[in-house]
């Protein structure tokens, strides 16, 4: 399942990557050269950037190559530790689960009103449905490292 995830995840953020780096590459020549821009590029690069973000999400998770602030971790003894990295990954999962939900609830919303890009007209709910769903797979990766023992979903305690 965690290769899966990678692999999916990874695919997704390495391609819209890749499109906004050649949308850019196109959009700029086209003005240098040819005096003529691609329309809705701001569009394109900011659906693709909410792919690259949000696909990030659960492969940081995974890793648990987060931001921490660890100032304290070499004061507090190993249990200790173990415990508060528990209780931050059922934080952590919690908060993601519920914005989720509120994604979730947001995209049915604005497909029902028929929310569309400005330029493009593309529309809005699939790409906040896809928020949510990812959102989802990030809450249940920090689920799961808050339910495993001390092992592989964790790096060792104190090291890193």
């Amino acid at each position: 399942m965690k290769r899966l995830l990678t692999t999916l995840c990874g695919a997704l953020a390495a391609a819209a990557l890749f499109a906004i780096m050649a949308l850019t590459a196109v959009d700029v020549v086209g003005r240098k050269v040819f005096a003529a821009s691609v329309p809705g590029a701001l569009e394109l690069t900011e659906l693709l950037m909410v792919a690259v973000i949000f696909a990030g999400l659960p492969l940081v998770s995974l890793q648990r190559e987060h931001v921490v602030f660890d100032t304290l971790d070499s004061r507090l003894p190993p249990a200790l530790l173990r415990v508060q990295r528990a209780v931050i990954d059922a934080l952590c999962a919690a908060a993601l689960g519920g914005l989720a939900v509120l994604l979730w609830l947001k995209a049915g919303q604005m497909a029902s009103y028929g929310d569309t890009t400005a330029q493009l007209k593309l529309p809005v709910g699939p790409f906040v449905h896809a928020m949510a769903v990812l959102c989802a797979l990030t809450a249940a990766v920090h689920l799961a490292h808050a339910g495993s023992p001390d092992g592989e979903s964790a790096p060792p305690v104190g090291g890193g």
